[in-house]
């Protein structure tokens, strides 16, 4: 997340024009290809959101509303890449794991999904009240912290709502390959009838991009627009690196989700209808792609929210300080080196907490 929901639909039970069986499986090229884009950003991904939640941990003392948010969002970045490797082997290979499993993981893709991207509108409009609106909030926001821990625990149970659809539906079922012993276990949404299908297989799609994405871009979209326009009116010889981080926020934002989100809407108009088995291929490669670009997100979010702040900066040279010195320590501990053990004195240490990101200056 966030991160975008995975495909929801089972295309080989849809009608083509096409007589002969549609083979919609992804050649080899591509499946190669995703896995080592989906590998790379777990990597940065896990790396990333790790350094933000240990540095709240062990560093910084989440005391604004806007460090809630943040420690919010790295624990639901993580949760997505931690999912991810087991969801993308399972989907190249035999559904090795039970039922239990294979809810939990898909329900992980949409629980990343809609409190990430709702965590992320949650900013923005803090972010306003901050800048915008700064001298009336001012008292208001000393004792905020209360407020933003009932709206992150809110944004979690709307997750967790919107997520149930996924939950229910989603099975493990076993289907006849074309060899007379072969078997293929998949983990997919599964309906007794096709009323609930047709209702499910809208519905899931429609709110995704409803409220995972068209919701927080119209929140950035506006409350960044009036935070622009309040640091062109102000005098400040930061204002120009301000609004460069502002435009950085809301353009990775439509760059990563927009194209997934355009061939979203176009597969979900085109699902129940009757197509070749050439475009329903093309479309399903477009869509594999767009969802790639939509993960990269989770890699950006650390870097945008957390790191683009001088003191998260300041923080993360020292977890990197830290670790150096704890290795050293550990080396040099046989040979009782009392000099080395005095430059790494001071281990994992907590700051006095102070906002980094309580304006846009880098």
């Amino acid at each position: 997340m966030s991160s975008v929901a995975p495909d929801y639909y089972n295309p080989g039970t849809d009608d083509y024009t096409d007589a002969e069986l549609c083979n919609l499986d992804p050649n080899p090229a591509e499946v190669i290809t995703q896995t080592y884009m989906h590998s790379l950003i777990c990597v940065f991904g896990l790396v990333g959101n790790i350094l933000v939640v240990a540095t709240y941990l062990f560093y910084k003392r989440a005391k604004t509303m806007t460090d809630i948010y943040l420690a919010n969002v790295a624990v639901a970045d993580l949760t997505f890449v931690l999912a991810l490797p087991f969801i993308i082997y399972n989907e190249r290979h035999n559904w090795v794991m039970g039922t239990a499993v294979c809810k939990v993981l898909r329900s992980a893709y949409c629980i990343n999904l809609y409190s990430g991207m709702l965590l992320l509108a949650c900013i923005s409009g803090d972010r306003y009240v901050a800048i915008v609106q700064a001298t009336r909030s001012f008292g208001a926001r000393s004792s905020s912290l209360i407020y933003s821990r009932i709206m992150c625990t809110a944004v979690w149970l709307c997750a967790a709502a919107l997520t149930l659809p996924t939950l229910i539906y989603t099975e493990r079922f076993e289907e006849s390959g074309l060899g007379a012993e072969s078997v293929h276990v998949t983990c997919e949404l599964s309906f007794s009838n096709d009323e609930t299908a047709k209702l499910i297989k809208m519905l899931i799609p429609c709110l995704q991009m409803a409220i995972g994405f068209l919701l927080p871009l119209v929140v950035m979209v506006l409350c960044y627009s009036s935070i622009t326009c309040t640091l062109i009116r102000a005098r400040s010889s930061q204002r120009h690196k301000a609004i460069r981080v502002v435009l950085a926020v809301v353009v990775f934002f439509i760059v990563c989700h927009l194209p997934y989100n355009v061939a979203l809407l176009n597969h979900t108009l085109d699902l129940f209808k009757q197509r070749s088995c050439q475009g329903e291929r093309l479309n399903l490669q477009v869509l594999a792609v767009m969802k790639t670009v939509a993960y990269l997100h989770c890699c950006v979010n650390p870097i945008l929210y957390a790191f683009i702040g001088s003191k998260f900066r300041s923080h993360f040279k020292q977890i990197l300080m830290d670790l150096w010195c704890f290795g050293k320590r550990h080396i040099s501990s046989t040979r009782s080196s009392r000099g080395t053990s005095d430059v790494c004195i001071s281990g994992f240490r907590s700051s006095d907490g102070s906002n980094n990101f309580s304006s846009f200056s880098v």
